[in-house]
């Protein structure tokens, strides 16, 4: 029995008034992950990082000790994942598959997260495309964090 949301995909784009290359930088660089990769008031922390096909990173995303309802993937404050960089193409793209750490198999599986790049109008629209998302993740839920996220790349880079 397959679920509806097993092979959920997601789109969300933002022109940011920044250069692709700022941008592109932002999403390698492991500290300014830690910034604004956290949707909303999650923080991040970055545990390891590997700028190169093949490599990747592991991070931790926190829900705010202020969220009443607990629904982390890997604790009840925590979603942990690893992102595998499967390609990465200065200033234009970044793909990256990702795994959580979850005991739950609703969280299993291998997500896409497919990130370009597009100059236009003294900025950048940056596309995050989401493939394969796991049953346990409503797309609504990853199309408004991605959108979070997105605002929160803005107010870093410009």
């Amino acid at each position: 029995m397959t679920d509806a949301h097993s092979r959920a995909s997601t789109r969300n784009a933002k022109w940011i008034k920044a250069t692709s290359e700022a941008l592109y930088r932002a999403f390698t660089d492991p500290a300014a992950l830690a910034i604004f990769l956290a949707p909303g008031d999650m923080t991040g922390k970055v545990h390891s990082f590997d700028d190169r096909v093949g490599g990747g990173y592991q991070m931790s995303l926190y829900y705010p000790t202020s969220e009443t309802t607990f629904r982390g993937k890997t604790s009840v404050r925590e979603d942990r994942y690893t992102a595998r960089f499967v390609e990465l193409t200065p200033p234009i793209r970044i793909v990256e598959a990702i795994t959580f750490d979850s005991a739950d198999s609703a969280f299993k599986g291998e997500m896409v997260m497919d990130v370009t790049f597009e100059a236009k109008d003294d900025g950048t629209i940056v596309s995050i495309a989401f493939k394969n998302i796991p049953s346990g993740i409503r797309p609504e839920d990853n199309e408004a964090g991605t959108q979070l996220t997105l605002e929160k790349l803005a107010r870093f880079v410009e």
